[in-house]
C-alpha cells in the first residue's frame, strides 16, 4: 500500500522534506495508525508529528481527524492551523 504524505509550513521544515511516498504495513488502517508508524520510523517526520496539538490533517484534500481511514493511493497532508486574516 502506497500513501503520499505532504508536509506544509513549519512541518515541512521539521520533517526535512515536503513530501514522501510511504508503504506502511497492512496494520495501518487510519490516520492515527499512520502517524504512529511515521513516528516509529524516527527522523524528521517523527519530529514534525511529535505534538499534534498544532497540526491539522487532510486526506485527499478534505479535512480529516485521526480516526479517518487511509487506503492505498491516498494523499495525507499535515499542516498548521490556518487562521483568517485579511484585514480591512
Amino acid at each position: 500500500m502506497s500513501i503520499s504524505i505532504l508536509y506544509f509550513a513549519w512541518l515541512r521544515e521539521r520533517a526535512g522534506r515536503g513530501e514522501e511516498v510511504v508503504s506502511p504495513p497492512p496494520t495501518v488502517t487510519d490516520v492515527a495508525g499512520l502517524i504512529e508508524w511515521l513516528r516509529g520510523r524516527g527522523g524528521g517526520p517523527a519530529a514534525a508529528l511529535s505534538d499534534l496539538r498544532a497540526v491539522r490533517i487532510a486526506v485527499n484534500q478534505e479535512y480529516a481527524t485521526v480516526d479517518h481511514p487511509v487506503t492505498a493511493g491516498d494523499e495525507v497532508a499535515f499542516f498548521p492551523p490556518v487562521t483568517g486574516g485579511g484585514g480591512r
